[in-house]
């Protein structure tokens, strides 16, 4: 990503979200296909990354666009009474589903730079009765959090999209209180890719251009302060990869993955439970 300019980068992702918003989800990000139509509906896409019938029944209708690439709800182990943040919370499907783990004494925000995403996430809590979400605006490199207030972040396809991954991670451990937990599913890279996948708008935007090596990240998190780190790559992933670029071979370099890590200290030492705000 080196070659392009972050906010280059982040334009491009941001014009193309929008779109998606627009048109209800049906555009080639994160699902390419050749006529830039989904290539399924979005229920199924979200049942072959790990949704249950349950869950897609449980967020309002239009909440659930197909745009991710695991369940991090699942690996979040989210408790009631906790405070959660999602990082490019698209129209809210994730964080419906978190208020609801984390019940009315807890609260969920999401965090989106596309305004037409907020409002269609905004709409969708008022449809659903959500009154422990919130939506902000902003970019998850300047997250809009005060420090130390979070116990738990969660994220679905979206770190591979910042062209400042750093950033997002030394943010997310700003917000993050003592002993705070960090679940995320994203597609990361298993192999160098070549510079004409790297710098297609497509690929960009289609969570595929912007991986970051399982290498880098694990560097990245360990640099930010987090201790507890954990990958773990979906080999099976890669026969829906295929299916978003279709004969590019994309699949031979980005898998989808849970990343998985806790806040410590600058030394690398665990902190004690993250209290509730």
């Amino acid at each position: 990503m080196a070659t392009r300019a972050k906010e280059e980068v982040r334009e491009i992702v941001r014009d193309a979200y929008a779109d998606v918003a627009r048109q209800g989800g049906r555009s080639d990000c994160c699902q390419p296909s050749s006529d830039g139509a989904a290539v399924a509906d979005p229920e199924e896409r979200s049942r072959r990354f790990g949704y249950s019938d349950q869950d897609l029944e449980a967020a309002p209708e239009g909440a659930n666009m197909g745009l991710g690439c695991g369940n991090p709800a699942a690996i979040a182990a989210l408790k009631p009474g906790e405070t959660v943040l999602d990082l490019g919370s698209g129209a809210g499907f994730d964080c419906f589903l978190a208020a609801r783990q984390v019940g009315e004494t807890g609260r969920v925000i999401g965090v989106d730079m596309t305004s037409e995403m907020l409002a269609k996430a905004r709409d969708n809590a008022r449809k659903g009765g959500f009154t422990n979400v919130e939506f902000r605006m902003g970019e998850i490199e300047r997250l809009p959090a005060d420090d130390g207030t979070i116990d738990v972040i969660i994220s679905n396809c979206v770190l591979n999209l910042s062209p400042d991954k750093p950033a997002v991670l030394r943010e997310a451990y700003r917000v993050l209180a003592p002993g705070g937990r960090l679940a995320i599913s994203d597609v990361v890279a298993t192999a160098p890719m070549p510079d004409s996948m790297r710098n297609d708008d497509a690929l960009i935007c289609g969570c595929i251009g912007g991986a970051a090596m399982v290498s880098d990240l694990e560097r990245w998190l360990a640099e930010a302060g987090f201790v507890d780190i954990r990958l773990a790559l979906n080999d099976e992933s890669r026969d829906v990869i295929r299916e978003w670029a279709p004969g590019s071979g994309v699949e031979n370099y980005v898998v989808a993955a849970t990343i998985e890590a806790v806040k410590g200290d600058r030394d690398g030492r665990r902190h004690g439970g993250a209290g509730t705000v």
